[in-house]
C-alpha cells in the first residue's frame, strides 16, 4: 500500500520541480493539468519495452491464424488474459459471418503443352515458420463466386480503367476470355470487377517480379523480396459498397439479424478469382499471343510481354465452402474518471491470412505494450478522464470483419459518444504518417514533434517533413508547405477505420511508421518472424517508438480538460479540395475539347502507324461550366468559425466542469455534420462527404467524393445535386462550430 501511494504521488508532482523549467503548454490542457500531464507523459513514454513488443510478436504469430482457426482463438483467450493481468477489463464479442473457405482450386493450361498450376507456396529452409505443419489457409482470394470456366487468355496489366481504354485502342477484347492481372496499380477488388464489367469469365491475379520480386530486390531466402512462388491472397469483396459482413450491411452479424441471400450481396465478385505466383504465372503469359504491349504493362518475365489471346485455352475452377465462421474481437476497457460516456477508441486487427508476423502483428504487438504501459499507470493510480476502449479486430483481411461488426453493433453509443477512432495496422522502419480527420491533425502533429526519431536523433515530425519534400513519407498528405502541420492525408478504404468515420462519422486517426523495410511477403506465408528478424526491425526499435506515439496520443485525448480538436486544418483541406476538384474539372474540360477536335479532324487516323495501327480513343465527357459560389462561401464560412474557434480554445479550459463537459460533448459529435444522411450514390452505407473509398481509385480516398465522382462519370445533373448536399453539410459544421465557441464565449 504504501509503494502505491508514494508511486501515485509521485504521478501529481509538478514537473518543475523534476526538469527545473517551466512546462510546455499542451493543447486542450490548463496550466497546471499541463504540468500533472507532462510527468504522467514522462512516466509512460519510459515503459514501453522493446524485448516485450519482440515476444508478443513470436507468440501471435507463431502459427497460422486465419479467421475461424484453433490458433486465432488461443490467441485472443490469450489477449484476453494479458489484458486482465494489466488492470483492464476484457472480454470477447464474438459475430458469426459469411466466410468462404477454397474447397477446389485449380488452373491449367490446355494444348499441346499443358501445365497445371501448383497454387502453393513450398517452405523456405531458412525459415522454420514456413515448415510448420498448422493448418494454414491456402492461396485464395475470398468474396469471389464459385465458377468452372475454360476461355482464352487476355493480359490487361493491373486491370485498372486505364489498362482497358488501352485495349479497346489495341482491338483486344476481353468479352468471354479469362483476365490475367498483375498486383499493384490499384486495389485488388477493383481487377475482377471491372473484368466482369467487360465480360470476361473469369480473372486470374499473380505478383510480377517486377513489383515486388527479384527485381526489386533480393528474393527470399537471400532478401526480403517475394519468391517465385509466393501468392498474394486477399479479398475481392467490394468494400467501397459497405464494409463488415457481405449478408448484413448497416447491422451486426448477430443471432436472429435479417441476413441477405448470397446471391444478393452486391459486394461478392461476380466471375471466379484466384490469385497465383509469378512461378505459375510464367507459363501461362508465355502463350499470350497478339501484339506487344506497351513498355508501361511490361513486367520483368524473360519474354515478350502481349496482349493475347492465348494460342490456347486456359481452364480455371474454384468452388468454397459458404459457411460461417466466428470473428473475436477483443475488447478491454479502463473506464473514464469523469466523463465515462466518452469513448476514444484505440484499434489494431490481429487475424492473418498465414502467420502474419508484419501485417498486422508487427502493430499490434506494439498496441499491446502501449495498452500494458497505461494499465501499469492505472494500477499506481492513475485513471484517464474518459473512457479507453481498446480493440483487437478480427477479420480485418477478409473485409474488415471485426471493426465494422462492432461499429454497427455499438452504433448508438458511439454515434453519441466516440470521441476518436485511432487505428494502426502494420508497423515498420521509417518515417511517421498520419490520416484521417484534420480536426485532430494539430494535436498528433504536436506529439511528432516532441518524439525522437531512433535513426537519425532529429524530432520524428522533422523526419516525417523530410520524407513528405522528397517524396518518401508514408500516409501522408503533403508537405505542408503553407501550413504549421504536416497535413493528413484523407482516411479511404482497407483498415478498420472504415466502419468508424466512413459509417458513422466518429473522427478517426490512422497511424503508423514504415517506408524503409517493406519486403514482398505481403499476404503470403513468408510473413513469419524469420522474416521479419531477418529484414526488418528485429530490436523492435520502432516498434518500441510506435507504441510510445500511439499511447501520447491516447494519453492527450483522455486526459485534456478540452479534447484537442482545432478546426483549422478542416477548413484548409476542404480548401484544398475543392480547388483541386474546380482544377480537375477544367482539366476535363480541355481535354474533352481538344480531344472532339482531333476526333473530327481525323488527327489519329493520320497519325497512326499504318503497320501497327490503333483505333481512336472515344470522345471524353465534356463537363459544364459549375457555379461554384455557394461552395466557396460555405468554406469561407468554415474558415471563420474554425478561426474563431482556435482564438478561444485557450480560454475553454477555463470553463467550469460543467461547461467543459457540454462543450467535450459537442466536440465529440463534430464530426458528425459532415455526414449525408442518405449516403453517397449507389451507396448508402458510406456517408462521409468530405473523404470516402473511392470506387475507382483503388484503397485510396476519393475526396469531396459525392461531386467529384459524379463528374468523373459524366452524372453532371447528379452533381449539381451532391455540390448542394455538401454546401449544407459544410454550413451546418460550420454552423456548429461557431455554437461551441459561444459556448466558450459565454
Amino acid at each position: 500500500m504504501r509503494q502505491l501511494a508514494a508511486a501515485s504521488l509521485a504521478l501529481l508532482l509538478p514537473i518543475a520541480a523534476v526538469t527545473q523549467e517551466a512546462p510546455k503548454p499542451i493543447l486542450g490542457f490548463t496550466p497546471q493539468s499541463a504540468q500533472t500531464e507532462r510527468q504522467l507523459e514522462s512516466k509512460f513514454l519510459a515503459l514501453p519495452d522493446a524485448k516485450r513488443i519482440s515476444a508478443n510478436m513470436h507468440k501471435l504469430a507463431a502459427h497460422p491464424h486465419n479467421v475461424g482457426s484453433a490458433a486465432q482463438r488461443a490467441n485472443a483467450e490469450w489477449l484476453v488474459e494479458q489484458y486482465k493481468s494489466w488492470g483492464w477489463d476484457a472480454k470477447i464479442e464474438s459475430f458469426d459471418v459469411l466466410y468462404p473457405t477454397p474447397k477446389v482450386r485449380v488452373l491449367e493450361l490446355l494444348g499441346a503443352k499443358p501445365y497445371k498450376a501448383k497454387l502453393e507456396e513450398p517452405p523456405v529452409p531458412e525459415d522454420p515458420y514456413t515448415q510448420d505443419k498448422s493448418p494454414a489457409m491456402p492461396p485464395y482470394n475470398i468474396y469471389a463466386v464459385d465458377g468452372d470456366v475454360t476461355a482464352p487468355l487476355v493480359y490487361v496489366n493491373y486491370g485498372m480503367k486505364a489498362d482497358y481504354e488501352e485495349l479497346e485502342r489495341n482491338g483486344v477484347s476481353v468479352k468471354g476470355a479469362i483476365v490475367i492481372s498483375r498486383y499493384g496499380g490499384g486495389w485488388r477488388g477493383l481487377k475482377p470487377k471491372l473484368a466482369y464489367e467487360h465480360g470476361a469469365v473469369g480473372c486470374i491475379i499473380y505478383s510480377d517480379p517486377a513489383d515486388d520480386g527479384f527485381a526489386a530486390g533480393e528474393a527470399i531466402p537471400a532478401g526480403p523480396m517475394r519468391p517465385e512462388w509466393g501468392v498474394q491472397r486477399g479479398s475481392v469483396a467490394d468494400t467501397t459498397l459497405y464494409a463488415g459482413d457481405p449478408l448484413t450491411p448497416g447491422e451486426p452479424s448477430v443471432p436472429g439479424v435479417k441476413r441477405l441471400a448470397i446471391k444478393d450481396s452486391k459486394v461478392i465478385m461476380q466471375i471466379p478469382t484466384l490469385p497465383i505466383s509469378w512461378g505459375d504465372a510464367k507459363p501461362l503469359l508465355a502463350q499470350l499471343d497478339g501484339r506487344t504491349v506497351p513498355a508501361s504493362w511490361r513486367g520483368a518475365l524473360p519474354f515478350t510481354y502481349k496482349f493475347g489471346p492465348s494460342k490456347e485455352k486456359v481452364h480455371l475452377k474454384v468452388e468454397s465452402d459458404w459457411g460461417t465462421k466466428p470473428v473475436l474481437d477483443v475488447i478491454a476497457t479502463l473506464k473514464g474518471s469523469e466523463e465515462p460516456d466518452t469513448w476514444i477508441v484505440r484499434g489494431n486487427h490481429y487475424d492473418g491470412w498465414v502467420n502474419g508476423a508484419d501485417d498486422p502483428i508487427s502493430g499490434e504487438s506494439a498496441l499491446m505494450e502501449e495498452a500494458r504501459a497505461l494499465g501499469d499507470l492505472h494500477k499506481q493510480g492513475w485513471s484517464p478522464k474518459r473512457t479507453l476502449v481498446y480493440a483487437a479486430w478480427d477479420g480485418e483481411e477478409p473485409g474488415l470483419l471485426g471493426s465494422t461488426e462492432w461499429a454497427e453493433r455499438h452504433a448508438d453509443e458511439l454515434t453519441k459518444h466516440g470521441a476518436v477512432y485511432i487505428n494502426s495496422d502494420e508497423n515498420g522502419r521509417g518515417y511517421f504518417g498520419g490520416s484521417g480527420s484534420q480536426s485532430f491533425e494539430l494535436m498528433v502533429n504536436n506529439v511528432t514533434r516532441e518524439l525522437t526519431d531512433p535513426e537519425t536523433g532529429k524530432s520524428v515530425w522533422d523526419r516525417q517533413k523530410a520524407a513528405t519534400q522528397t517524396g518518401r513519407g508514408r500516409r501522408s498528405g503533403g508537405d505542408g508547405a503553407n501550413r504549421k502541420t504536416i497535413p493528413f492525408g484523407p482516411a479511404g478504404s482497407g483498415s478498420d477505420y472504415a466502419g468508424f468515420i466512413d459509417h458513422l462519422g466518429v473522427a478517426s486517426i490512422n497511424i503508423g511508421y514504415g517506408g524503409e523495410d517493406r519486403g514482398g511477403t505481403y499476404h503470403s506465408a513468408y510473413d513469419t518472424p524469420w522474416h521479419w528478424d531477418t529484414f526488418a526491425d528485429k530490436d523492435q526499435v520502432y516498434g518500441k517508438l510506435f507504441a510510445q506515439t500511439a499511447g501520447t496520443i491516447v494519453l492527450r485525448i483522455a486526459n485534456a480538460d478540452v479534447m484537442p480538436y482545432n478546426f483549422t486544418e478542416l477548413a484548409l483541406t476542404v480548401k484544398d479540395y475543392a480547388d483541386n476538384l474546380k482544377g480537375e474539372v477544367k482539366t476535363m474540360q480541355t481535354e474533352s475539347t481538344q480531344r472532339d477536335r482531333a476526333l473530327k479532324s481525323g488527327a489519329f487516323t493520320l497519325a497512326n502507324d499504318p503497320k501497327n495501327s490503333l483505333a481512336p480513343p472515344p470522345a471524353l465527357p465534356l463537363p459544364p461550366t459549375y457555379d461554384w459560389t455557394m461552395l466557396d462561401a460555405a468554406i469561407g464560412k468554415l474558415s471563420t468559425a474554425s478561426t474563431r474557434y482556435e482564438g478561444l480554445a485557450a480560454k475553454a479550459v477555463a470553463l467550469s466542469p460543467e461547461k467543459r463537459k457540454a462543450l467535450n460533448d459537442g466536440l465529440a459529435v463534430s464530426e458528425r455534420k459532415l455526414l449525408s444522411d442518405a449516403g453517397l450514390p449507389g451507396r448508402p452505407w458510406v456517408k462521409h462527404l468530405i473523404y470516402a473509398p473511392g470506387t475507382y481509385t483503388g484503397y485510396g480516398a476519393s475526396t469531396l467524393p459525392g461531386v467529384r465522382e459524379a463528374i468523373e462519370a459524366g452524372r453532371f445533373d447528379e452533381a449539381k445535386q451532391q455540390l448542394d448536399v455538401l454546401v449544407k453539410s459544410l454550413n451546418d459544421e460550420a454552423d456548429f462550430i461557431d455554437s461551441l465557441s459561444s459556448q466558450i464565449g459565454q
